[in-house]
């Protein structure tokens, strides 16, 4: 087992939950938001350092559907938290007694369309990489034999989560967050912390699945070892 390559995802999977932990804004309070969006911004600049030759590599990659769709989707996850980093700086209330120029409502709102694509932009990387993860984490548990029980329990598992996650993006009002809708309907925390990120993971498990099958589905499959797992965490 690499074991580089298994802290490499255990850092990753911190800064997911950092993310998801982000989008309670107003359950943590403003201090407590930005060191952890300070936080996640460090592991990702971490996670690209260390998957840095992925870049290098994007002339010579193929043009495959699967390769042009995953280079999409990295690229748009980056273009996002390029967003989030830089609206995050304009309405920072840490940085705003040495800062020109601050950012009003609409930096906020920015902000907030940000945060939430990027769960969803985040999801999708996940789900074409979750062969990888999943042969990872079956070396991890010592799993050698195929299982069809095991296939069928996991499907299932998949299949509820689907639709859990669907009725969490109508709970959650995703579509009015992904839209840069004006609305007051928040969370209300005060009734229930938890509930927000059980709707959130299961949100985010529901886009991993999908993007898992369809690629599936497409013929977008790719072997899972930790070998060649190391080679293209990018």
């Amino acid at each position: 087992m690499n074991h580089t390559l298994l802290a490499r995802l255990l850092l990753d999977a911190l800064a997911a939950g950092l993310l998801l932990l982000g989008l309670s804004y107003w359950w943590l309070g403003n201090t407590v938001h930005e060191i952890v969006g300070t936080a996640m911004f460090l592991l990702l600049m971490l996670h690209n350092v260390f998957n840095r030759r992925w870049y290098g590599r994007l002339a010579a990659a193929g043009r495959e559907p699967r390769s042009l769709f995953n280079i999409g989707v990295t690229m748009g996850l980056l273009a996002v938290m390029l967003v989030l980093l830089g609206t995050s700086i304009l309405i920072s209330e840490a940085l705003s007694p040495i800062l020109p120029i601050q950012g009003g409502f609409t930096a906020r709102q920015i902000h907030t369309l940000a945060a939430y694509w990027a769960l969803i932009i985040v999801s999708i990387h996940l789900g074409l990489r979750w062969p990888m993860i999943m042969g990872v984490a079956r070396h991890v548990c010592g799993i050698r034999q195929a299982s069809a029980s095991r296939v069928l329990l996991l499907r299932c598992l998949a299949l509820l989560i689907v639709f859990h996650g669907a009725w969490s993006g109508w709970r959650l009002g995703l579509g009015t967050r992904l839209s840069m809708q004006m609305t007051l309907d928040w969370w209300d925390f005060e009734a229930s912390a938890l509930g927000f990120f059980v709707h959130c993971v299961a949100v985010s498990g529901a886009v991993i699945a999908a993007v898992h099958y369809a690629g599936r589905f497409a013929g977008w499959r790719r072997g899972a070892s930790p070998r060649r797992a190391a080679r293209s965490a990018g």
